[in-house]
């Protein structure tokens, strides 16, 4: 004889606690949005006017956080390093940097440091304060992967003849990226998302042409609409590529 909940298990095959509702729900919303645009002049337009601030805005997410992984792992390096020299670089960088926000922080590049070193291009402006700022608190999630690894690692290579900086390129960086995966997946969603702040720079970003376009059309509900279903594909994306890699390390590793 079959129970209950057997016999419910073959009429419904699909397991209604195991259905991830969140994401199909989220799903349909997007693709409700997507239909309204496609069919109103009103949302066809205003997709036209911010395409190119897409474009800038993942622009600066790609090189923005490959300047703030140089950084963050120089600092995480720094940080670990018995050399007093170099430890206290490290950490003066990441005390200094974590402990001003990030607006401000943009805003201190962009107006005051920038134009005496003549930098002129308000996207470098953007990618330098992004880069900076996030390269400080990569930095710690360098450091914490590497204090992860067993000393025993270190000592074991150092014993085969290699140097310390063979040992860490070679035996200790390439485990401790495994194990930073995902907080650097994450952090990379996190400046897509902070991008939004280098408007304040006159960076035609998605946030920037869409006060833009608010002020030339006052159509404030489909442009922030539009914005915001924009940047939440954007996010959804990323997010999905990047569970996809750590599936994929894990997967390689096991």
């Amino acid at each position: 004889m079959l129970t209950e909940a057997e016999s419910k298990g073959r009429l419904l095959p699909i397991s209604f606690e195991n259905t991830p509702w969140w994401g199909l729900i989220l799903g349909l919303i997007i693709l409700l949005a997507i239909i309204v645009a496609l069919f109103s002049p009103v949302y066809q337009d205003t997709v036209r006017f911010l395409l190119s601030g897409v474009k800038i805005t993942l622009l600066l997410t790609v090189v923005a956080y490959s300047l703030a992984l140089v950084l963050g792992l120089l600092a995480g390096l720094g940080r670990v390093s018995k050399n007093p020299v170099l430890y206290t670089l490290g950490t003066l960088y990441v005390e200094i940097i974590r402990g001003i926000p990030l607006l401000v922080l943009l805003l201190y590049i962009g107006y005051v440091v920038a134009p005496p070193l003549h930098i002129r291009n308000l996207i470098t402006r953007g990618v330098l304060g992004l880069g900076i700022g996030y390269g400080a608190y990569l930095a710690e999630v360098f450091r914490a992967g590497i204090e992860s690894i067993g000393k025993g690692q270190m000592e074991a290579a150092r014993s085969l003849g290699m140097s310390y900086t063979q040992a860490m390129r070679y035996i200790i960086l390439p485990q401790a990226f495994r194990v930073i995966l995902p907080p650097l997946g994450n952090n990379l969603v996190a400046m897509l998302k902070d991008t939004s702040l280098v408007s304040v720079l006159s960076i035609r970003d998605l946030t920037y042409l869409g006060r833009l376009n608010v002020s030339r059309t006052f159509r404030t509900f489909a442009t922030w609409n539009m914005v915001a279903l924009m940047y939440l594909i954007m996010t959804i994306g990323l997010s999905l590529l990047v569970r996809w890699t750590e599936k994929k390390t894990s997967f390689e590793r096991g």
